[in-house]
């Protein structure tokens, strides 16, 4: 990875953790989530009409449009389980989950779709991700009703923070062949897919639209945060899988990891228990040993 790579990933890594923080805050689900997605739609509309009709900027084209369609959708599905999974869980202890299980999965879908060939070092770091998941999310406990320290079960926090790593896995393969082999501008990438998100969950929003009032009053500060946050780092990371490989970018991301963690602790007040920080750290290594790969 270069170092222009790294520096691009490690910067939306940053951002990426006090986003995720400002989406746990508000955790109403699918009315937070579409207040973000018209708060960032009025921005990007205009943004992206100038950049289109702009003399030798960007074109759409048919495989374009396609492209971004799928990514569209696999964003909703995304942002919809990330809020169910802040629900259901501690922002220290989902956080990891998501981030950690998305860039194992998204080196199996860059080997079986992309042709690219992780070595031995590369196996070792996934394997040290999975174990590292199991044991921060108790997984010797997850099938018990009650935990004996009093917490809520877990399984259900651990599904929907898995199918949501799942989400992020499938974009983030999908979207370098969008920027990388397509060529597809991210900002304009980034800008439609966000708009499409707001468009798909309009019809939904609108049944619950005084939720969607009760958020932006409520929540205005996390919206904006989120906002204005989330596609910087993402457009910060579509332009590094516009010339780096997906088994590098998506593994370099997750140092975002160890500062949930310490978010999760120092802003939320959450227990950082040494299992945490342990497999936090855990998870960190395998990912290095990913980006090496």
């Amino acid at each position: 990875m270069t170092l222009l790579a790294l520096a691009l990933v490690l910067t939306a890594a940053v951002l990426h953790a006090v986003w995720n923080l400002s989406a746990k805050r508000a955790g109403s689900g699918l009315p937070f989530v579409f207040a973000v997605g018209v708060f960032m739609t009025a921005y990007y509309l205009p943004l992206v009409t100038i950049m289109l009709f702009w003399p030798g900027g960007p074109r759409l084209d048919g495989p374009a449009l396609w492209v971004i369609s799928v990514s569209t959708v696999l964003k909703t599905g995304y942002a919809l389980y990330l809020q169910r999974a802040y629900r259901s869980g501690d922002f220290s202890f989902i956080y990891p989950l998501v981030r950690g299980s998305a860039p194992l999965l998204a080196t199996i879908g860059a080997v079986l779709f992309l042709g690219e060939r992780p070595t031995l070092l590369g196996l070792a770091g996934g394997l040290l991700i999975v174990t590292c998941i199991f044991f921060l999310s108790h997984g010797e406990r997850l099938w018990q009703k009650t935990l004996p320290d009093g917490a809520p079960p877990r399984l259900k926090a651990l599904g929907n923070a898995l199918i949501a790593g799942s989400f992020i896995a499938s974009y983030t393969v999908w979207d370098r062949n969008a920027v990388g082999i397509e060529q597809v501008n991210p900002v304009i990438f980034d800008g439609f897919t966000n708009i499409g998100l707001t468009l798909l969950l309009a019809p939904f929003a609108w049944k619950r639209r005084h939720d969607v009032q009760q958020v932006w009053q409520n929540h205005r500060r996390e919206v904006i945060i989120m906002g204005t946050l989330s596609p910087l780092a993402y457009v910060l990371v579509l332009t590094a899988l516009s010339f780096t490989p997906v088994s590098y970018v998506a593994p370099a991301r997750e140092f975002s990891i160890l500062i949930a963690a310490y978010l999760g602790s120092r802003v939320l007040k959450e227990t950082a228990s040494p299992r945490r920080l342990v497999c936090a750290t855990g998870m960190i290594i395998g990912l290095i040993a990913l980006a090496l790969a």
